[in-house]
């Protein structure tokens, strides 16, 4: 059951908001941004916080690859919303074909040995974490990936492990291509927090 205050506003404050940033934006705001605006004392802030230090802090992954990466959990855990939202994002810092290249199968995309072997124990941390082995931390050493950056990885796939499951549960509404291309623009400008 999805609770109206989640698409209108659980305060008059958030509702005013979400009515002018939709009148501002030209399009209806997506429903991840009206979820986060719903009793942000309970999760919002923090949530934007770990969103924001994971998709936009220090990394040595570029924003368009944490975006791909998100895109790629989202995949495997069957997420249009989140594929479509983030992959639009990582359109952005990659290429369209490069994206759609890694969705449809990252073995054999035009990416960076480091990025496919960490896609590898995303992809595995994702559908089957029970399997999960120092082994599979080692292949992806091996190909060139330092230890914080496959922690950085790690963090994007424990995020959008989460965020797919309230996407999903919440069924979040389809934007257009064309609306997911303008909110891309205006995640990258603002980010998440």
């Amino acid at each position: 059951m999805r609770l109206a205050e989640i698409d209108s506003g659980d305060s008059l404050g958030n509702r005013l908001l979400i009515r002018f940033i939709s009148m501002v934006s030209g399009m209806r705001l997506p429903d991840a941004a009206r979820v986060a605006f719903y009793h942000k004392d309970f999760l919002g802030e923090a949530h934007g916080a770990w969103t924001q230090a994971t998709m936009r802090g220090p990394s040595s992954w570029s924003i368009g690859e944490r975006e791909l990466m998100a895109a790629m959990v989202a995949h495997w855990n069957t997420c249009p919303f989140c594929v479509s939202a983030h992959g639009a994002i990582a359109t952005r810092g990659l290429s369209r074909k490069v994206v759609d290249a890694a969705l449809a199968d990252y073995h054999t995309a035009p990416l960076s040995p480091g990025l496919i072997a960490t896609l590898g124990f995303l992809e595995k941390l994702t559908r089957t974490p029970d399997e999960l082995t120092a082994a599979d931390a080692k292949t992806v050493f091996a190909a060139g990936v330092t230890a914080e950056s496959l922690t950085d990885a790690t963090a994007v796939a424990t995020l959008f492990a989460i965020v797919t499951r309230h996407a999903n549960a919440l069924r979040f509404s389809m934007p257009t291509d064309a609306e997911f291309d303008k909110a891309a623009d205006m995640l990258l400008k603002r980010g998440y927090a």
